[in-house]
């Protein structure tokens, strides 16, 4: 597998603020950045734009549409409740402005899990998107109402929008019990980003709550080697990265957490070329 961007996602180096990432993701081998909206409220996004080409990346994708679905504006007070601020009214038009070519979107309330209706909704998204010049990414996060591969791929295959396609999370993967045969099974092109981290063995369908607890690759029990094979199988060259949510990982020196973000990448895709 061989991607179009090397990805430093948000994620890994979320206490930094964005531009200060900029820097060292370049030296480290990447060539582009996802952003949060939490990243930018206050910037000026032309600024940060011209930043960002400035240092030789680009941005990959933002992250990630919260607030899409009917019902998850009501929904129940969580830990998740500061991102029902992220709407397509909010954030469309912020991932525009910074020239990024993918939004991510997700369900982390808990909504009960109806295909042809969340399928109709994220259908509705993609053509607004489109107006935006972007393509919607679902992300499947097993704590939620998408909770795996397979919910995703239906919403996604019904839906029917060109511009409608998956983002795929290791550890989301993995928690989620989601199938190697289906992943392998879909077609490359619909796969608009990768995200990579590893899980420890006690990881469940929780973990999504439990932010400190990520890994790097192959300092936990994902079969990698399977899983980059499986992704490779789709012919994706999809944008890919490392996502870490790790204490450990946010105590080191920017550089240096680059750079290790840097190698666990090359590891992840020397996986994807094993027999």
């Amino acid at each position: 597998m061989t991607p179009q961007q090397r990805v430093l996602y948000s994620g890994s180096q979320r206490l930094l603020p964005v531009q200060d990432r900029l820097a060292h993701a370049r030296a480290a081998g990447f060539d582009a950045v996802s952003i949060w909206p939490s990243d930018v409220r206050d910037a000026d996004l032309s600024e940060l734009r011209a930043a960002v080409a400035a240092a030789g990346l680009t941005v990959s994708e933002m992250e990630v549409l919260c607030c899409w679905l009917p019902g998850q504006a009501e929904a129940p007070p969580s830990m998740w409740d500061m991102l029902k601020w992220q709407t397509p009214e909010r954030m469309l038009p912020m991932a525009q402005a910074l020239g990024a070519h993918t939004i991510s979107a997700a369900e982390l309330f808990g909504l009960p899990f109806h295909g042809p209706a969340m399928a109709a909704t994220f259908k509705a998204l993609c053509q607004r998107a489109a107006d935006h010049g972007l393509r919607v990414a679902l992300e499947f996060v097993p704590s939620g109402g998408i909770f795996g591969l397979a919910e995703a791929w239906e919403i996604v295959e019904r839906a029917g929008a060109n511009n409608g396609g998956l983002m795929i999370d290791s550890c989301h993967f993995h928690t989620s019990q989601s199938s190697l045969d289906l992943l392998a099974s879909i077609p490359g092109d619909r796969i608009y980003s990768v995200q990579l981290a590893d899980v420890p063995a006690d990881a469940d369908a929780q973990m999504v709550n439990r932010m400190q607890d990520r890994l790097m690759p192959g300092a936990g029990v994902i079969d990698f080697a399977a899983f980059m094979q499986a992704l490779a199988a789709t012919g994706t060259t999809a944008p890919t990265g490392i996502e870490m949510f790790s204490a450990a990982l946010d105590a080191l020196p920017p550089a240096e957490s680059a750079r290790q973000c840097a190698a666990a990448l090359d590891f992840c895709l020397s996986q994807g070329t094993q027999t």
